[in-house]
């Protein structure tokens, strides 16, 4: 009986690299390490590896974007906005403030 072969499984690091998120949301790859830099988007460095992103990256790249054209924010105005938008979702959320609303006696 011979020893088993060994098996070999190249595993990919997950999420997205920094060039298919820039190409996904048609920005130059420097804007984007620029927006990890001002803290307003999450990026994970492995290593000396290349950055990697979570999908849904995307979905802030584009709420950022609406942000700075539509509204005109700069970028540190764009983290403020963010975070509240970010506190806003965990309230709506919480099921104990869904049961609780109060209404004006009249």
């Amino acid at each position: 009986m011979s020893a088993p072969t060994p098996r070999y499984v190249i595993v990919r690091p997950a999420g997205l690299r920094l060039d298919e998120l820039s190409r996904r949301c048609g920005l130059h790859p420097d804007l984007v390490r620029r927006l990890v830099a001002l803290g307003l988007l999450d990026g994970v460095r492995e290593g000396t590896a290349e950055l990697r992103f979570e999908p849904s990256a995307v979905a802030v790249v584009a709420r950022i974007q609406r942000l700075r054209s539509g509204l005109g924010l700069n970028y540190a105005a764009i983290g403020l906005v963010l975070d509240l938008l970010d506190r806003i979702e965990e309230l709506e959320a919480d099921p104990r403030r869904r049961t609780s609303r109060w209404t004006p006696a009249g």
